[in-house]
């Protein structure tokens, strides 16, 4: 079992900047990849950016050259530097982890960014 926990969350004005953190506990050594998802009211959760523990990235268009994700792989933390946020970023981020051999990803309990004025 993975537990995940956000932080970092909160509201800021359109073209401000925020960083997410996740930290995972329980079984992190299986851990391969890990990441961020979002949800706004009345949508489909959707990518914003996920890291391998090698390093290698993938990002939804909306989050290329605004969002970046790292992860420091000995403490399984990840984060999301999140830049010129406007209101169409606001919603509920949920930190993601996925383990070998494992086929259910685990999820957090989600941290709300809102961005508005």
């Amino acid at each position: 079992q993975v537990q995940l926990v956000e932080s970092g969350g909160g509201l800021v004005q359109p073209g401000g900047s925020l960083r997410l953190s996740c930290a995972a506990s329980g079984t992190i050594f299986s851990i391969n990849v890990m990441g961020w998802y979002r949800q706004a009211p009345g949508k489909e959760r959707e990518l914003v950016a996920t890291i391998t523990t090698g390093g290698s990235t993938n990002y939804a268009d909306s989050a290329k050259g605004r969002f970046t994700v790292s992860i420091r792989n000995a403490e399984k933390k990840v984060y999301l530097q999140m830049n010129s946020l406007n209101p169409e970023d606001t919603a509920v981020y949920y930190c993601y982890a996925r383990r070998v051999y494992v086929a259910s990803p685990s999820w957090g309990q989600g941290t709300q960014v809102t961005v508005s004025s």
